[in-house]
């Protein structure tokens, strides 16, 4: 008999949803029941900040507080594993009207939204890390020791993300190595 999964909502405690989903997975590996929880996601996504003069790449949850599940609820100990795991509520669920509360189902359109929603920050950091940089262009460096300097561009890197932009320091040309979001047009 195969598996009828789902994907359900998850409330948890907001900013232990790696927690529970790494307790979740391991529960399920060691009782042999990956058939019926085939995956569990963390929707996130990557922002780029400034600190120290230092690009940083942090992930930001979507939605904190919830963790998405595919799973056969209906099968054995899988939602008692699910529901006893530290830090989780429960199930996004209705009431009835019975003693029990019934856990909603995603509909297939929703939880394609969400992941298209994942694959469009993947697209959208892509496009923005593509060079619209040309050798001869004057740019203005807005980050690191040469902040508020204008260089001419030398050399793309395109692999590296970055570029070779001559800097005139103390009436001297200097060549100095700039990533990307260190430049401005």
């Amino acid at each position: 008999m195969a598996a009828e999964t789902n994907w359900y909502v998850l409330r948890a405690v907001s900013g232990q949803e790696k927690k529970i989903k790494a307790y979740i997975e391991s529960e399920v590996g060691r009782q042999g029941l990956a058939e019926y929880v085939p995956q569990i996601m963390l929707p996130s996504e990557k922002i780029f900040e400034l600190r120290n003069g230092k690009k940083i790449i942090r992930e930001k949850t979507l939605f904190p507080g919830y963790v998405f599940i595919e799973a056969d609820i209906k099968y054995g100990e899988v939602s008692h594993i699910i529901t006893s795991t530290p830090g989780v509520i429960g199930f996004l669920s209705w009431n009835d009207g019975k003693t029990s509360k019934t856990p909603i189902a995603l509909r297939q359109s929703e939880i394609k939204r969400i992941l298209g929603k994942i694959d469009e920050v993947a697209i959208v950091e892509e496009v923005a890390q593509s060079s619209s940089f040309t050798k001869g262009e004057i740019v203005k460096v807005i980050d690191g020791p040469f902040s508020g300097f204008d260089g001419t561009i030398e050399d793309i890197y395109e692999d590296k993300k970055k570029l070779n932009v001559m800097v005139k320091i103390f009436g001297r040309n200097t060549p100095v190595e700039l990533n990307y979001s260190q430049v401005e047009k």
